[in-house]
């Protein structure tokens, strides 16, 4: 049957500087982001849930799907560096597969949404190279991007990164009750987003963006 679908990333930093913590509280949200979407049939319909991890490369750890479908959600394992380039080149090679293959059964596509998380600084100088063909305006399935920070990150990299909007942890916080905080944005927004859908007169979907997450701040948009 068709459906109206938008797709959600989370593209999440497995370095070694996440390990302990910050990666230890991304696993265990991940569960209960499963039990309110998986169980919600009004939203698993209209929100498809993604996950691609890096460190020194990039690996899709749960393909594209409708999380009423899914048995569970896989870890995260911290090891290796940081290349941003491998997160950005996968990520646009993961999306053109995703949509065409949704097209192609017949569904209408919204613009993708990336949940971006990092804690350090990308390793690899010309990560922009690959950024800046991901979010090309001619390439027509460019996503919406919020970007996180904390740890090590820099502000103005994730600012860069974020065509959305952008946050950056402000210490209030320890890295897992941080993690814990992006873990309930993401889950809200994509809640929200499919709920919204299912009230909508047509149908449509709309990305519920937050403004405002505990123990983070807004980053200004990046001036050009």
């Amino acid at each position: 049957m068709s459906q109206q679908i938008l797709p959600f990333y989370l593209v999440c930093d497995e370095s070694t500087s996440m390990d302990g913590e910050p990666i230890q509280a991304i696993n265990e949200a991940l569960p209960d982001l499963h039990a309110k979407i998986g169980a919600n049939p009004v939203v698993s319909d209209k929100v498809h849930f993604a996950i691609i991890a890096f460190n020194h490369e990039a690996q899709v750890l749960l393909p594209l799907a409708d999380l009423s479908e899914v048995e569970s959600l896989p870890a995260l394992q911290a090891t290796g560096g940081t290349s941003y380039g491998e997160a950005f080149t996968l990520l646009r090679e993961t999306i053109a597969q995703d949509v065409d293959r949704l097209k192609g059964e017949g569904h209408r596509v919204y613009r993708p949404a990336v949940f971006f998380l990092s804690d350090g600084f990308p390793g690899d100088g010309d990560w922009d190279i690959a950024y800046k063909k991901l979010i090309d305006p001619g390439w027509g399935p460019h996503p919406n991007i919020l970007a996180f920070g904390f740890g090590e990150a820099d502000p103005r990299v994730i600012r860069q990164v974020a065509t959305a909007q952008a946050f950056m942890s402000d210490g209030t916080l320890n890295p897992g009750q941080a993690l814990q905080e992006f873990a309930k944005s993401l889950t809200n927004s994509i809640v929200t987003s499919g709920t919204r859908a299912a009230s909508s007169p047509d149908g449509a979907v709309t990305l519920d963006i937050p403004d405002h997450v505990p123990g983070y701040t807004s980053l200004p948009a990046d001036q050009i």
